[in-house]
């Protein structure tokens, strides 16, 4: 079961876990532009379980450059 806030963030833990990867990989993908879009809030990495499922899907596989 993921646990998540009230408005649909997981931490980077929990992502990982929800996609089936480590969250050292999902750091990894961050570091090099790669996978879901997260959030940085207070020095922690979170993730919309919305965009981690449509990631999954196919849907969503690489997360926009900032410009």
């Amino acid at each position: 079961m993921i646990t998540c806030t009230p408005d649909g963030r997981v931490t980077r833990a929990e992502a990982a876990r929800f996609l089936g990867f480590t969250a050292k990989t999902l750091a990894e993908w961050h570091r090099k532009g790669i996978g879901p879009s997260s959030l940085l809030i207070g020095g922690r990495r979170f993730y919309r379980l919305e965009e981690l499922r449509l990631y999954a899907a196919g849907e969503k596989q690489v997360r926009p450059k900032a410009a």
